[in-house]
């Protein structure tokens, strides 16, 4: 069952774990596999972060969710959330309304506000620190006969007791809890491997104490001793966890530093008086006054005042916008010069932050169809090396009969504990989670929210995009380009009624006429258009009403024709010859005959021929779709290089979704870019949304990816950010299996020093989330 399904069933709800004691790949498999047992509860486990996402039903509670996790050999806590309903929390305070919860390192012991990695890294750096030192004489005596003295081998015994028993004790640890639940993990390999050496070494110094008791004893290298593997293996392990620990918390930074930006106080204004209270108090409707180089508290209407607002931070746009009374801001964002005045819309898990927030972490937690490979072969993989190891030593010993002496103890010891520590599949759990931290984390910083991980494969396969117009290509800022008169009336007549009558509707063509028609004449002492009596509109056709006693209709031909009123054929040509230069032509009719013409033009966005062009490079197809006349579609398509065949116009919202049905049924994998109330089922019916930020939360909510600017180049950069991380995550996951399937063989024929195998299967774990953090430099 879908998440979705889950969703949609009555009282489901989605839950926040933290979990503790989590190692490798295997671990995160049989979470999400005890979990899946419980009817109707669908898990996503995230190993770098310790987390789980829970779909849970409503007859399931808490308590059974945690019980389930702790029978699996792990600890659970459910992290709280100040807002029911909404996504988690990701477990970083900050004050944009998001709530931290408490994270564990290693060993399980949680640290309330600290980041995983931080944890984890504060953890183990002492056993490091202790294995390091004890280690050095250990491998110094054990395989340079120069520095032996006699008995040396007790004093080896002795430096790697602290080394085996103390410093790898997260390893063995780990190793038990899951044995007393007939599991395995890569901690159970480590463990067998590090206690096998010693245990095996300390046995070869009780049988036969002479074998250390003079220097010289057995040459170069320890003999049948292996205190230097149990220890130079611990080192290793730990070294390599460490800097895991350490690189996954840089992979996390973009997350952290997104939940940081939000203003920590904000001045409101009440009752006349100012008063400064925590961002996280604010209400909707409170007026915040906000002064040149503050942050805005949160997201609002400005009510007075006009600046430059800095939303490079949320936007990842480096040019300031300018703001003004009615101009939406968002919270976050600097206010550069003006003083603002600013009425509180959305508060707390309402805010674009806190959304921005919820969409990064759900799409960290989430797991990709690619994963699920991983996943499968996880579920069996340490069993199957244990019995792999098994059989090593058995092999070494049949093809050293039928006399087997020391020698052939010792290589098939050498090569069986070689097997346990060079399969740890450390690099199969992090190749995808890490990958995820490293990319929407980037993407986040560049105001590009990718939804969830599905969307990563989705933007491989898309070879067609539909780009909405206004708003998406153009600014969607309609202004009055001119205005004709038929009759005796005059343009400033007609640009005044048509202003009056148009005031009182939100459309962007009315707000267009409505600016000029107040820029021309102010209103009566300044008040504003004349009062409309009578006011009614249809969508997308036009508006009625009377205005100072004459009845004034604006709006299409056919909104003209429904009212009655039929231009004559001279009137019809002007209209014609209005749109076929490309404008949005509107009729103003004054009681029951039209009045004039008034003509408007969209502006296209500085960078939208460029990004039309890195679209095509990217190997998809661009058209254009918009509601607007053929004339203006060409215009615009022409403009920014769409051929007139893959131009879509005059498309009303359900024509939009027929539109991307065409082209799938054609074989077209579709995305489609739009901004828009009206875009919100085209994005939904594509198979890739993706949502100008700048538009209505319709759209956001239904498309895949958003992009928070204004810019289509956005869309393009999002495209190759979704592709890089897949990229990336592939790199990854084909290097944690090729190095499994060379290596493995390769110690199993005796040919891999088990110190080796140590320090290479840290050097893979490392190397995978090195791969994953080049994501961070991505355009730049």
């Amino acid at each position: 069952m879908s998440r979705e399904q889950l969703l949609d069933q009555a009282g489901s709800r989605v839950i926040d774990l933290d979990i503790e004691g989590m190692t490798c790949a295997s671990c995160v498999n049989r979470v999400e596999r005890k979990l899946g047992k419980l009817g109707g509860v669908e898990a996503s486990v995230n190993l770098p972060l310790e987390s789980a996402r829970v779909t849970v039903p409503a007859d399931i509670s808490d308590e059974q969710i945690t019980a389930t996790v702790a029978a699996a050999g792990y600890k659970a806590t459910v992290r709280p959330s100040r807002f029911p309903g909404t996504m988690p929390e990701p477990t970083e305070r900050a004050d944009s309304g998001l709530e931290a919860g408490p994270t564990v390192g290693l060993e399980g012991d949680a640290a309330v506000g600290d980041h995983p990695g931080s944890n984890a890294a504060a953890k183990l750096r002492p056993r490091l620190i202790v294995a390091a030192v004890l280690t050095v004489p250990v491998f110094a005596i054990s395989m340079i006969p120069a520095l032996r003295f006699p008995d040396w081998g007790w004093v080896a015994a002795a430096l790697a007791l602290p080394v085996v028993a103390w410093a790898a004790w997260p390893f063995h640890r780990a190793a038990a809890i899951n044995a007393r639940h007939l599991a395995s993990t890569m901690d159970t390999l480590v463990s067998i491997g590090v206690i096998s050496a010693y245990a095996f070494s300390v046995g070869q110094l009780l049988a036969d104490p002479r074998m250390t008791a003079h220097p010289a004893a057995e040459g170069m290298g320890s003999g049948g001793l292996y205190f230097e593997v149990a220890s130079v293996v611990t080192t290793f392990l730990l070294l390599g966890r460490y800097l895991e620990a350490t690189a996954k918390l840089k992979a996390g930074d973009a997350l952290r530093a997104l939940l940081s930006l939000g203003a920590k106080n904000a001045t409101v204004l009440r009752e006349g008086r100012e008063e400064k209270i925590p961002a996280g108090q604010l209400m909707v409707g409170d007026v915040l006054l906000v002064r040149p180089g503050e942050k805005i508290g949160t997201d609002g209407m400005v009510l007075d005042g006009s600046s430059a607002v800095d939303a490079s931070l949320v936007t990842g746009e480096s040019v300031p916008v300018e703001v003004g009374p009615g101009s939406q801001v968002t919270g976050a964002t600097i206010n550069t010069s003006g003083r603002l005045l600013v009425r509180a819309t959305r508060v707390g898990s309402e805010t674009t932050l806190a959304q921005m927030g919820r969409l990064v972490s759900a799409a960290q937690t989430g797991k990709a169809p690619i994963a699920r490979l991983a996943d499968r072969i996880s579920a069996v993989f340490v069993p199957v090396v244990l019995v792999i190891a098994a059989l090593t030593f058995g092999a070494w010993l049949l093809a050293a009969a039928p006399a087997v002496g020391p020698d052939g103890v010792r290589a098939a010891f050498s090569a069986a504990v070689a097997v346990l520590v060079i399969a740890c599949p450390c690099a199969l759990g992090l190749a995808t989670p890490v990958g995820l931290l490293a990319g929407t984390g980037r993407g986040a910083q560049l105001g590009i929210l990718i939804k969830g991980p599905q969307v990563l494969e989705d933007t491989r396969t898309v070879d067609t995009i539909l780009l909405d117009k206004t708003g998406t290509v153009t600014t969607g800022r309609l202004a009055v380009e001119g205005i004709e008169g038929f009759g005796t009336h005059t343009e400033a007549e007609v640009l005044g009624l048509a202003g009056a009558v148009e005031h009182a509707s939100e459309h962007p063509i009315a707000r267009a006429i409505a600016a000029a028609a107040l820029a021309v004449e102010p209103g009566h002492d300044g008040a504003g258009p004349a009062a409309v009596a009578g006011f009614r509109s249809a969508p997308g056709g036009g508006v009625l009403g009377t205005v100072k006693g004459r009845l004034v209709a604006a709006g299409r031909t056919g909104w003209l024709l429904d009212n009655g009123i039929t231009p004559s054929p001279a009137q019809q040509e002007a209209f014609a010859a209005a749109e076929d230069s490309g404008a949005t032509a509107i009729w103003v009719a004054v009681d029951g005959e039209p009045a004039g013409i008034i003509r408007l033009r969209d502006t296209l966005k500085p960078g939208s021929r460029a990004a039309v062009d890195r679209l095509r490079r990217l190997g998809l197809r661009p058209l254009l779709l918009t509601g607007d006349n053929a004339a203006v579609a060409a215009q615009v398509a022409a403009a920014v290089g769409i051929p007139p065949q893959d131009v879509f116009a005059g498309v009303l919202p359900e024509g939009k979704v027929e539109a991307v049905k065409r082209l799938q049924a054609a074989g077209a994998t579709v995305a489609v870019a739009g901004d828009g109330v009206n875009d919100a089922a085209a994005l939904a019916q594509a198979d890739l949304g993706v949502a100008m930020g700048s538009g209505a939360d319709a759209a956001i909510e239904a498309a895949d990816l958003t992009v928070m600017g204004n810019d289509l180049g956005h869309v393009a950069q999002a495209i190759e950010l979704s592709r890089r991380t897949l990229s990336t995550i592939k790199a990854n996951l084909f290097w944690a299996f090729f190095y499994n399937a060379v290596g493995i063989p390769v110690a199993a024929l005796g040919l891999l020093n088990p110190m080796i195998a140590g320090a290479a299967m840290a050097a893979s774990s490392v190397l995978v989330v090195a791969n994953s953090l080049r994501l961070r430099s991505f355009g730049r």
